[in-house]
C-alpha cells in the first residue's frame, strides 16, 4: 500500500512539474532562436531610417591588403552628387525585351533620400576603422505590418568607392514571429533582386572581374565600383 501511495505521490509530483517545465524548454528554445545582435557603430538614427558603422567580414587582421581606406574624406556635396549617380531599372528577362523592351532608367534614391543620407554617409566614412563599413537604411511604412525599404551599404578601398544597394522600395512584410531581416542585414536582399544598378559617368564605373568559383562559393560581391579620381569633379579622399 505504501509503495502504491509513493508512485502515486512522484506521478503526482511530475503532473504538478509539467508546465513549468514546457514552460522553460519553450523559453530556452525561444532563447536558442533570438535574433543574434550585430555588432555596430550608429552614426545617425530615427524611428525609420538609420546609419551605421559594422564590422567587415571580408577584412582580415592577419592579411593588411584586405583593410578598408578608412577614414575617408569626401564633401558632403560630393557625396550627394554621387548618391544622384546611381540609376536604377526593373529587370527584365530577354524574351519580355523582346516583346516590351527595356524598362526606363529612374534615379536610385529620392532626392528627400538623397538629403537624408549625404550627410551622414560622409560622417560616418569620417568616423571609419579600416576594419569597418558603412551601412544605411531607409523606410517608410505602409501598413501595419509592411514597410517600404532602401538599403545597403558602401565603404573605400584606396581611391575606389564600394557601393552596395541591397534593396530599392522594397515592400517587406514585418513577420509575425521569427527573425526580422531588413534592419539587421542591411546590405543582404530580403527578395531576388528585380533591378539593374547602372551610374551616370560610365568612364569612373571599375569593371569587376569574378571566376566560377567566386560564384559558385558564393564569394563574388554583389556592389559597384567607382574610381573616385574620375568624377568630376575630381574628389579629395584621404
Amino acid at each position: 500500500m505504501k509503495q502504491a501511495r509513493s508512485i502515486y505521490a512522484v506521478k503526482s509530483f511530475s503532473l504538478r512539474l509539467t508546465p513549468y517545465a514546457l514552460r522553460a524548454a519553450l523559453v530556452a528554445a525561444l532563447a536558442g532562436c533570438a535574433v543574434p545582435q550585430v555588432p555596430s557603430r550608429v552614426i545617425y538614427e530615427d524611428p525609420v531610417n538609420f546609419v551605421r558603422l559594422e564590422a567587415d567580414p571580408f577584412v582580415l587582421p592577419e592579411w593588411p591588403p584586405s583593410a578598408n581606406s578608412h577614414p575617408a574624406v569626401i564633401g558632403p556635396d560630393q557625396m550627394a552628387r554621387i548618391l544622384k549617380g546611381f540609376t536604377v531599372r526593373e529587370h527584365r528577362p530577354w524574351l519580355f525585351v523582346k516583346i516590351m523592351g527595356e524598362a526606363p532608367w529612374e534615379p536610385a534614391f529620392r532626392d528627400e533620400e538623397v538629403a537624408l543620407l549625404a550627410p551622414r554617409l560622409v560622417e560616418a566614412l569620417a568616423q571609419a576603422r579600416p576594419d569597418e563599413r558603412v551601412t544605411y537604411y531607409l523606410s517608410q511604412p505602409q501598413t501595419s505590418i509592411k514597410r517600404e525599404i532602401t538599403s545597403g551599404g558602401l565603404y573605400v578601398k584606396e581611391n575606389q568607392l564600394h557601393f552596395i544597394l541591397g534593396n530599392r522600395q522594397i515592400i517587406y512584410g514585418i513577420p509575425a514571429y521569427g527573425m526580422v531581416y531588413d534592419r539587421r542585414y542591411p546590405m543582404r536582399p530580403t527578395a531576388a533582386k528585380g533591378f539593374d544598378l547602372a551610374f551616370d559617368q560610365a568612364a569612373a564605373v571599375v569593371k569587376q572581374e569574378s571566376s566560377i568559383w567566386d560564384r559558385l562559393l558564393g564569394w563574388e560581391k554583389d556592389e559597384m565600383v567607382i574610381n573616385l579620381r574620375k568624377l568630376v569633379p575630381n574628389l579629395s579622399v584621404a
